[in-house]
């Protein structure tokens, strides 16, 4: 077995909240990473999702990645874009995928996104396989989109197509109740705020496109994650409530079916995807899943004090994918 790096933290972000903080404002450039390609993928009657992809030359003879951002993100977000650059440079295709309504894909579907729609990566996994002849497919998830990966790998179970090989999650909000519960801790003001902005910015908008199809009454009066999802998210996407919402789509539930090789990554002090909660959740991990914890690196940020690894939690998903290039058997792993 490959022995996984250490993280060590940069010097000065051993705070939790620096550390998260820091990796979003980190002005980030990425040279290696050639011009992406547009392609919208239909993930159900209806709806479309947004990505963009880097190929290489004669891309069935590359493994490819596809990767899935946070609540709020998109496929410009820098971890994405990171981790993207590193796939490339070890010879992969790089997917970067949207949620649906996310970078700039509002239109595209006249329903909001969330947390237990894992069937639009399977969706876009299966056209890859069906369509671009893809035999070697790796799917990476963030926050929000590490629940929704493990979420599908745990669907797919014995079922998950030959070409797929192998699933990680970083930081994965994989108890939605406990992190929306840790949001709304006065010490997580800033995130809550910050998420919540953004989700009533999102709305708004969509209730432009789609006239009549989202009531905003009350809006103004919403303050934290779980009131948003209370009166929005739930009642529009077929959930009683947010309990309902969160108890149903967590992917913490899945775990114990998943049948592929499959790399967690989780720091003990990030802010609000509490590290108990994944803990917990390791109990009904099978064999095939690494659990890989470290003291400090806040919420998807892993800033190391290592140049060449500058965000370490990329490089290790990139480690970690490599191990499994070219298995052709699920027991390879």
């Amino acid at each position: 077995m490959n022995v996984v790096r250490d993280f060590v933290p940069h010097r000065v972000l051993r705070n939790p909240h620096l550390m998260t903080i820091a990796a979003h404002l980190w002005r980030r450039k990425f040279p290696s990473l050639p011009p992406g390609v547009e392609r919208l993928f239909e993930t159900e009657p209806g709806t479309r999702v947004r990505a963009m992809c880097h190929w290489q030359e004669n891309p069935r003879e590359h493994p490819t990645l596809v990767l899935l951002h946070g609540l709020e993100g998109s496929c410009d977000s820098g971890y994405v874009q990171g981790t993207a650059e590193r796939a490339w440079l070890a010879g992969f295709n790089a997917v970067r995928l949207n949620q649906r309504n996310c970078g700039g894909g509002d239109e595209l579907t006249p329903t909001l996104y969330h947390s237990g729609l894992s069937g639009d990566i399977r969706a876009v996994l299966l056209e890859l396989i069906a369509r671009d002849g893809l035999r070697q497919i790796f799917a990476a998830g963030f926050s929000m989109g590490g629940n929704l990966v493990l979420k599908m790998a745990g669907e797919f179970a014995d079922d998950t197509p030959a070409e797929v090989k192998a699933f990680v999650a970083v930081a994965p909000a994989l108890n939605l109740a406990a992190c929306a519960d840790a949001l709304a801790e006065p010490r997580n003001f800033i995130y809550e705020r910050h998420f919540v902005t953004r989700l009533k910015a999102r709305i708004r908008a969509k209730a432009q496109l789609f006239p009549g199809k989202y009531r905003l009454n009350g809006l103004d009066k919403i303050r934290t994650v779980r009131e948003y999802d209370d009166a929005l998210t739930a009642p529009h996407s077929g959930f009683r409530d947010a309990s309902d919402y969160y108890a149903r789509s967590s992917a913490g539930q899945f775990l114990g079916r998943i049948a592929r090789p499959t790399l967690i990554l989780a720091a003990e002090d990030d802010p609000f995807v509490p590290f108990s909660s994944i803990a917990a959740a390791a109990k009904a991990m099978q064999p095939k899943i690494e659990l890989v914890s470290t003291r400090h690196g806040g919420h998807v940020a892993f800033i190391s004090r290592s140049r060449e690894e500058r965000f370490w939690a990329e490089a290790r998903i990139v480690d970690f994918c490599e191990r499994f290039v070219g298995a052709n058997d699920v027991k390879d792993g």
